[in-house]
């Protein structure tokens, strides 16, 4: 089954008493974009993808704010977060309350010459995902092309912002797959542990949790802080820092986590066995299945 919303997009500070008469449902075989829409021209948009989890929109908040941030990030204009609110909400009265669903919040900057900008949400039934969840990954480690600071340097790459763009991480991971991995870690060019294409990086040291200090150069992921705030919560230390590429095979486990496939930990690095605790990342993914705001 998939829910598909368009929404009619409200300015930031608008006050609207029904904010269902703003979205409405569109069936699965009609027309639902215009030719001249930007997000197919050029990926100029930003979005969100959100698990729903028998019945329940996971971490939406997070979501929305991150949404929200990519949209000033690409000079679009600022989303008004009640409407989506009120449309997660819909989405998920239409979904079945059981089971595991992607749900996709786009915001577009429009039709080229025409309205802007365009928005909608598109659900549809997540990936079976049990194999990497209970068995693991194997990744390699690609160059992202531009140092760990680029952000600084270059804001118009737009690097903090979770943009359509999406054909290079695609593209990292086709080149993954004809190395026979599963997914990649992006290194920047000075050596420094990135992200993956479409998931945060963590790693163990003894007993401390690491991930890559967030920056405008990758996305702080909203499944990685949600997972960071568990760990603190019940006694176990995390940070925040700059990661050198070869901590990588010094590490004692590492996960890639994401919203919908959740916590996969790695079984390869390049090539080589990597150790594996099943344990801790099926207690991680039990924690990413409960409900979370």
């Amino acid at each position: 089954m998939t829910v598909t919303l368009l929404l009619e997009p409200l300015p930031a500070d608008a006050r609207v008493d029904d904010l269902a008469s703003t979205f409405r449902e569109v069936p699965a075989d009609a027309p639902a974009l215009r030719v001249g829409e930007l997000s197919t021209q050029r990926g100029d948009g930003v979005f969100e993808t959100i698990s729903v989890t028998n019945g329940h929109a996971q971490e939406s908040g997070p979501h929305l704010d991150r949404l929200r941030n990519s949209a000033v990030i690409c000079e679009l204009p600022e989303p008004n977060l009640a409407q989506w609110r009120a449309a997660i909400a819909r989405a998920v009265e239409l979904l079945p309350a059981t089971g595991e669903f992607a749900l996709k919040l786009v915001l577009s900057r429009g039709v080229e010459h025409g309205p802007a900008p365009t928005a909608w949400l598109h659900a549809a039934p997540a990936a079976d995902f049990s194999r990497p969840r209970e068995q693991g990954i194997s990744v390699v480690t690609l160059d992202r092309g531009y140092a760990h600071d680029a952000a600084a340097k270059a804001p118009w790459l737009l690097l903090g912002a979770k943009t359509l763009s999406y054909a290079t991480n695609m593209a990292a991971l086709r080149e993954a797959h004809r190395r026979g991995a599963d997914d990649t870690i992006f290194i920047s060019s000075d050596g420094f542990v990135m992200e993956g294409p479409t998931s945060s990086v963590i790693l163990r040291h003894g007993d401390v949790y690491s991930t890559p200090a967030p920056s405008g150069a990758i996305l702080h992921g909203t499944t990685q802080m949600s997972l960071f705030d568990h760990l603190a919560e019940t006694g176990r230390e995390t940070s925040y820092r700059d990661i050198r590429t070869e901590e990588l095979g010094t590490a004692d486990a590492i996960w890639l986590v994401s919203s919908v496939r959740l916590a996969a930990g790695v079984t390869e690095l390049d090539g080589a066995a990597f150790p594996f605790d099943l344990e801790t990342t099926r207690a991680f993914n039990a924690y990413l299945l409960e409900p979370r705001d």
